[in-house]
């Protein structure tokens, strides 16, 4: 039998949600931006530095540029979309008439939940605040920062935004059913496949896996049992994933991979979980993957 989820009273429902907001214009924030404009919703894009909005605004233009040149969207239709993404530098103006926000700045906990006390002096009593965070549970970022946890959740989305399906939901233990509801009913109006996740834990499902076989990998090369490229060819070959360890780490960035790690390793003090000596060398070395140029692999610079 179906669950049946209880609606609080003024609760906001999917029919309700015509304004979103997006708090953070990098990479994820402005392609999660983009991609709730492409399917119609207003959407404030905000983020402290005004350089960061030219940027996310410049880089959804490529990216839709590239989809008219392969004749997946028209000219009209990309036009119209760029426009219904508004940068807006100060958060509280941002927020103050969204029924919908997406909190998606860099991961770091402090930072994080300076944004949603913000948001509970600004925003509407009913807006749903969640967070693209892909390891901090909302929970971490709701405690004493927000007077009503109900409407609160993660929503975690994956790189590249416009290209990767899944979209996940994570509930809090103060998350109401309604809340997680209406995430879901998001997710499906921007084009995404939503999973739930019921109850919190670190990573929820797919970094919690990645996590644990991230690890394995790195201690394989580590510890001199294999070299991290045939590690890679054997998980793709083997498992039959589409990248490797090594090379994902690249793709999404070490030094974002090196802070999940940082702010595990600060959580649990595992030792464990501590990120292994060679990214911090690569950190310094500013060897950061594809976005550099050098990570664990070389890569050309863009044309």
């Amino acid at each position: 039998m179906p669950r049946k989820f209880a609606r609080k009273r003024n609760a906001m429902r999917i029919e309700d949600i015509q304004e979103v907001c997006v708090i953070g214009a990098g990479t994820m924030g402005s392609q999660i931006a983009l991609q709730c404009a492409l399917h119609g919703y207003s959407v404030a894009l905000t983020d402290a530095l005004p350089v960061a909005l030219e940027r996310g605004i410049a880089s959804n233009r490529r990216l839709l540029d590239t989809r008219v040149s392969k004749g997946r969207l028209s000219q009209a239709e990309a036009e119209a979309a760029l426009a219904r993404v508004h940068p807006i530098v100060d958060l509280s103006e941002a927020a103050r008439s969204a029924d919908f926000v997406i909190e998606a700045a860099f991961e770091n906990l402090v930072v994080k939940r300076e944004i949603f006390a913000t948001l509970d002096a600004v925003a509407k009593p009913e807006a749903i605040l969640t967070s693209n965070s892909s390891t901090i549970v909302i929970s971490k970022l709701v405690e004493g920062t927000l007077r009503d946890a109900t409407r609160a959740a993660n929503l975690h989305f994956f790189h590249p935004v416009l290209v990767m399906k899944l979209v996940e939901v994570g509930k809090g233990p103060a998350t109401s059913d309604t809340t997680a509801q209406v995430c879901m009913e998001f997710g499906r109006h921007i084009g995404k496949e939503p999973v739930l996740v019921e109850k919190e834990i670190y990573g929820f499902i797919v970094n919690y896996v990645l996590m644990h076989l991230t690890r394995a990998a790195f201690t394989l090369y580590e510890g001199g049992y294999a070299s991290f490229e045939d590690i890679d060819k054997a998980l793709k070959l083997g498992l039959n994933h589409p990248m490797g360890p090594f090379e994902l780490a690249d793709f999404s960035g070490v030094d974002i991979l090196y802070g999940a790690m940082q702010q595990r390793y600060a959580e649990t003090g595992d030792p464990t979980d501590r990120p292994p000596e060679f990214l911090e060398e690569m950190i310094r070395a500013q060897q950061l993957g594809r976005k550099t140029g050098r990570g664990f692999y070389e890569y050309p610079p863009k044309p």
